[in-house]
């Protein structure tokens, strides 16, 4: 399956904010709530935090976006010199997941892969 969008970036903690931006306006135009994009970006910088921790200086970071109605699928992955999942105890772990359902960590082939998937409450209070 194709993402819908992609953004690569350098990976490098700097470049988060470019993520969250692009993160808010594709989420913006699936016409969630601004508190569901508030949630979103701190997904977003979360998940970041997770794959950058022990990233490539040269490597990337790079987000694909799967859309639906009302919801989104966002895979966050970076290049690693030792491809770890992270502990899901961690505290970084524990607030991704309160703003974010279906999180799911792999690694691979030098990649940390975290993936999440937020829902628009706009969405389900239309259903």
């Amino acid at each position: 399956m194709h993402p819908d969008a992609q953004v690569r970036l350098p990976a490098d903690t700097a470049y988060v904010a470019v993520l969250r931006m692009a993160t808010s306006g594709i989420a913006a135009r699936l016409d969630f709530t601004l508190d569901d994009i508030e949630d979103l970006k701190m997904a977003i910088s979360e998940a970041s935090a997770l794959v950058l921790a022990d990233a490539t200086p040269s490597g990337s970071l790079t987000a694909e976006f799967f859309l639906s109605d009302g919801r989104i699928t966002i895979e966050v992955s970076a290049d690693v010199a030792d491809a770890t999942v992270p502990d899901p105890d961690g505290f970084t772990w524990q607030v991704l997941t309160s703003t974010a359902a279906d999180v799911h960590a792999a690694a691979a082939d030098g990649r940390l892969t975290v993936s999440l998937s937020v829902s628009s409450t706009a969405s389900s209070a239309r259903a």
